[in-house]
């Protein structure tokens, strides 16, 4: 890493619901890459920052929301959330101990047009096996964040930009929620289907849809908007784009 002033580390496994199967996955591909990777930085000359992409998941179920970034009831109900939280601890020693400045962004869920897993990514795939009915995973009540991901982006740039800690945590999320019944509502308007017939698993502990889901998630994103960043659509809109999006991806693919 030497001639590298910045290190954007997105790395990792992205699936939740692996965990619950493979108990290394998450420990493997996020909590030892990210050691790795502060090691070459440790060692290295210049790759003094790091950009680390964390996850609301590091919340659990939190019981304030929206959920600010001093939360302080940190337990995670997934692997995936609590190697997040190992990651996130990782860097702030690594930072501390070796002159490193770092900044952690905690996720809400992050869609676009090159989504290969996740809520939307399923129902397009179910929908187009079988467009007479759509399987949703628990109980259709799962309410969370969605932002596009070029507004992701931006809000990596700019709070890099203006954090002024050695380690410096920012909630990435949009400005309200939406439930996994209406997403499928969305993606149905969409493919231009009509008479979907919904059929829920019920799910698990209380209607999640899977080992370690968080059922309601809702991040206070304050602390970015008096840095004077802000999304610039809200759940449904980035839902109903990120689904346009995949679409005309697919088609395309069939097309060539």
């Amino acid at each position: 890493m030497n001639g590298c002033g910045v290190v954007f580390h997105l790395a990792a496994n992205p699936e939740v619901r692996v965990g619950a199967v493979d108990t290394d996955i998450d420990f493997e591909q996020n909590i030892v890459a990210t050691r790795n990777i502060l090691e070459e930085m440790r060692e290295s000359r210049t790759a003094k920052r790091i950009v680390f992409t964390s996850t609301s998941t590091v919340y659990g179920d939190a019981e304030f929301l929206p959920t600010p970034e001093q939360y302080g009831l940190l337990e995670p109900i997934s692997l995936y959330g609590a190697s997040k939280l190992a990651c996130e601890a990782l860097i702030s020693a690594y930072c501390h101990a070796f002159e490193m400045r770092g900044v952690i962004y905690r996720f809400a869920n992050i869609v676009g047009s090159r989504s290969r897993h996740g809520v939307i990514w399923d129902f397009i795939h179910k929908l187009l096996e079988n467009p007479l009915e759509l399987e949703i995973l628990g109980d259709g009540t799962q309410t969370k964040s969605y932002v596009m991901v070029d507004e992701c982006v931006d809000a990596l740039l700019f709070g890099l930009e203006h954090a002024s800690e050695r380690v410096e945590i920012y909630n990435i999320g949009s400005e309200d929620q939406i439930s996994v019944k209406e997403i499928a509502r969305i993606v149905t308007e969409e493919m231009s289907l009509k008479d979907v017939r919904f059929h829920y698993t019920g799910g698990v502990r209380g209607g999640r849809g899977w080992i370690g889901d968080v059922k309601t998630m809702f991040l206070d994103i304050s602390k970015m908007k008096r840095l004077g960043w802000k999304p610039r659509h809200n759940s449904a809109e980035s839902v109903r784009t990120a689904t346009n999006q995949i679409l005309r991806e697919l088609e395309s693919r069939k097309n060539s």
